[in-house]
């Protein structure tokens, strides 16, 4: 039989031994690393090739939608009424709209394939007969491999070695709960390993599993940020203020029997230059230049809005081990009881581990072995292993020494406790030296033997993880920010204790059974005010999450196991932190690649530097919209006439947002508090600018009008160049909340704004597209500046009205209480 010719029915009916020699393998050494390599040409590596849109297509999908629509209808109202000058710079406008997009979608695309690579997830498989880790798409059919807990399973695979493995295969098959299989069942790639551990075959790879044959996974839900609900809402406040000026120059245009085709196109394109056209491609150039900075640190987004959501964050949920501590346990002591020594202690604890997995306990108990009880280790076979499970909470081993079956376990203290036959008669030894372990900050761990139909208490091991060095520093640092670190951890209370006061993280440490007894207003008031949790079983830290999310907290959380998974995917910024398993990584939006949380102070940062670049650019998108369409409608009403040209209004939409995309890498600082999306602010604050700019703009025009004496056409390009230049120059107004010159702009936003109002002043001095107006370009631009240095004393005035307001508000909002 072929390997290719093999399916999960024939595989499932085939015995293992059968198996294993049609993919020439062997459970004892697996695969060579040459078989693998040749293997590898043969059946290609072990991934879905994802099915990517044709660049063409893709380029093509730029001219369809709203925006495209009102664009294409001005460009064919252009054509109808004989204006081919209008139409032909519409019609490239638009083709230049839709390549610079392309090339963004095209970059980002590449960007975010490079930074995917870093997330490759690994597998543990036999190769040369040692256990190795290796990349998953390196797997090949006939590698053995270990699957367990909290694992994604990354091929096809036959069960075979190990008690059982419980699987959620949900996102293949639909079944809502997880499955058990065991030795000799299939189990497929994409599954999510729940509990045990076995190991098993592989049987097929890439395309030729089930997941590669099924038409497609459960499609995930989407959800939109806080900062994507924030550019709706100004989408939707510069449509609605649109449409209620396009009416008005509707109904004027048609009392004043206007050209009715002439009227249409203007409205189109006052349309057009109202919306944000280059919002989508700001926020994502914003978001991906953020994700960048962070894989320099690293830091993995995994999910673009993740930079922005971390920027309102002031709690964060944080793992104990490996996040707050080193996850270096080593062995501080052990306590035997009756009639056991301290090398029995340790004997047995190494007997219920298992080398194969890495799991830091049982190496802990494995590396503190001496030579001669390596030696004598070896002669006992591992006949079963189940390894740890945080619900039952204790390890257990079945093993074969000189024909005896023996059992051993380690676990939790209590939980071991409960299942000898000698519990009465050592529990008060055991738990006063547990609770001495504890407020010394080391962890207990129980072990016993099962031999003579009962359970034997052997003793206690005491195992220390002290803090990383830099925990200390970084739970400092985030409280500067306004951010609450909140310490998780399965550990009793008096450890989790004694590592807060270590961290100053704090002392009032809730146990996560104390809330299963409250009320979820009581249990939301306790969690608020606690400094940690201990005891916590996988389903607390949802609740925990979920608790403060519905008491108007943003709440990160750190985790790296399978049971993980559902708080860090309930978190607005769930964080897998370094080492964690497939399924964590799966869930959240920031992957670590290294220890502790230091990077997450940096995330922090960054996140609030792309709000400040984000909420400055809504500023200055409502005070530029504001300005152009009451300075229309108004000229319209009082001069009945359209003040602007259509084609001009088109190249000002094109000349002032795209070069806005720099503001991506703007000099910006970040806030010291978690920031929230004030649209009522925004909205003043643009709004106060814009009412500004249009008193300035219509100054222009008089001056050109009845001191200048412009004609009609010289005026229109005259109030063209002022709109373009010292409208752009309002984002340097805007991205302060001080004076402009408060923080100095980034580089590449101040030559993108040079660099696109020269074109525009050498259009308006020679006349490309519009009536030439000459050497008067440069009053323009001294005009802009003047007008730019007194619109920035208002914008002090604005905020300063705006604080005065809202100080007052919430002060009587408080004498109200």
């Amino acid at each position: 039989m072929s390997v290719q010719s093999l399916n999960a029915k024939k595989v499932k009916k085939i015995p293992e031994g059968e198996l294993l020699e049609t993919l020439n393998s062997t459970k004892e050494k697996g695969l060579t690393t040459d078989e693998a390599k040749k293997r590898i040409a043969q059946y290609g590596p072990n991934e879905i090739i994802e099915k990517h849109v044709r660049p063409i297509v893709r380029f093509l999908k730029n001219f369809w939608g709203p925006i495209p629509w009102m664009i294409e209808v001005a460009a064919i109202l252009s054509a109808v009424i004989g204006h081919w000058a209008d139409f032909i710079v519409i019609v490239v406008l638009l083709l230049l709209n839709a390549f610079i997009d392309h090339f963004q979608q095209e970059k980002a695309g590449k960007a975010m394939a490079a930074l995917k690579k870093n997330l490759a997830t690994k597998t543990r498989a036999l190769r040369n007969g040692t256990w190795v880790d290796i990349e998953a798409n390196q797997l090949v059919p006939g590698d053995i491999i270990r699957i367990k807990l909290g694992d994604i399973i990354p091929a096809d695979v036959k069960l075979m070695d190990g008690e059982y493995l419980q699987i959620d295969q949900s996102a293949l098959t639909g079944e809502s709960l997880p499955v058990t299989r065991s030795q000799g069942d299939i189990a497929y790639s994409g599954s999510i390993a729940r509990k045990g551990t076995m190991t098993a075959v592989v049987y097929a790879t890439g395309l030729e599993t089930f997941f590669g044959n099924t038409a497609s996974l459960v499609a995930k839900a989407k959800t939109k940020s806080h900062l994507q609900k924030a550019v709706v809402r100004i989408g939707d406040y510069l449509i609605m203020l649109n449409f209620v000026l396009v009416i008005i120059v509707l109904i004027l245009g048609y009392i004043r029997q206007q050209e009715i085709v002439e009227v249409v196109e203007f409205a189109l394109v006052l349309t057009v230059a109202s919306i944000p056209v280059a919002l989508p491609t700001v926020l994502s150039v914003t978001m991906a230049v953020g994700a960048f900075k962070l894989s320099k640190l690293k830091a993995i987004v995994n999910k673009l809005v993740a930079v922005e959501e971390m920027a309102g964050m002031d709690v964060l949920c944080s793992d104990k081990t490996g996040t707050l501590t080193q996850n270096k346990l080593t062995l501080n002591g052990v306590f035997p009881v009756s009639n056991f020594s301290e090398k029995d202690v340790m004997f047995y604890g190494a007997l219920a581990s298992s080398p194969s997995d890495n799991d830091p306990i049982d190496q802990a108990f494995l590396g503190a072995l001496n030579d001669q009880q390596k030696e004598e280790i070896s002669t006992w076979t591992q006949k079963h292993f189940t390894p740890f499970d945080p619900v039952i909470k204790r390890t257990e081993a079945e093993v074969e020494h000189q024909g005896a079956i023996y059992k051993t376990t380690k676990g939790a203290q209590q939980v071991i406790l409960d299942l000898c036959s000698n519990k009465e008669e050592i529990k008060e030894r055991v738990d006063a030296a547990t609770q001495e372990a504890a407020n010394k900050g080391d962890r207990a761990l129980a072990v016993a033997k099962y031999e003579d139909d009962r359970w034997q208490f052997v003793g206690m091991a005491f195992l220390s993880d002290p803090p990383r060095i830099d925990s200390k520093d970084t739970i400092q640092k985030a409280a500067k920010l306004g951010v609450r670190v909140k310490m998780i951890t399965g550990d009793q209370a008096a450890i989790a204790k004694t590592i807060g006061d270590e961290l100053d993280i704090g002392h009032n440490i809730v146990q996560a059974s104390d809330l299963h007894r409250l009320g979820e207003a009581e249990a939301a008031r306790v969690a608020i005010e606690a400094d940690g949790f201990s005891e916590v079983f996988p389903e607390d830290k949802f609740r925990i999450v979920n608790l403060l999310q519905h008491n108007g907290h943003i709440v990160g959380m750190t985790g790296d196991g399978v049971n993980d998974a559902p708080a860090l995917k309930k978190a607005d910024a769930g964080i897998a932190v370094d080492g964690a398993t497939d399924a964590a990584k799966s869930a959240s939006a920031l992957v670590l690649t290294l220890p502790g949380l230091g990077v997450i102070i940096s995330a922090i940062k960054e996140s609030r530097r792309i709000f400040q670049r984000m909420q400055s650019y809504a500023t200055y998108r409502i005070s530029e919209t504001i300005d152009v369409l009451f300075f229309s409608v108004l000229a319209i009403i009082f001069f009945k006439a359209f003040p602007v040209t259509p084609i001009a209004i088109i190249l000002l939409s094109v000349f002032n947002d795209f070069p806005i995309m720099a503001i991506s890498y703007d000099k910006v600082k970040y806030n010291k508090k978690p920031e929230i999306w004030n649209m009522k602010k925004i909205s003043i604050i643009g709004s106060f600018l814009g009412f500004t700019n249009v008193i300035f703009t219509f100054l222009i025009f008089f001056l050109g009008k009845y001191v200048l004496h412009f004609d009609f056409s010289q005026l229109q390009t005259l109030v063209f160049a002022e709109l373009s230049i010292a409208g752009n120059l309002t984002i340097f107004l805007s991205r302060t909340r001080g004076p402009f010159y408060s923080i100095a702009p980034g580089k590449p936003l101040v030559w993108s704004t040079l660099i696109s109002k020269a074109i525009i002043s050498l259009i308006c001095g020679f006349g490309l597209l519009v009536t030439p107006i000459g050497w008067w370009v440069i009053v323009v631009w001294a005009y802009a500046i003047i007008q730019m240095l007194i619109t920035d004393r208002m914008k002090l005035l604005a905020y300063a009205l705006y604080e005065k307001a809202w100080t007052k508000k919430k002060s009587n909002a408080f004498k109200l209480h």
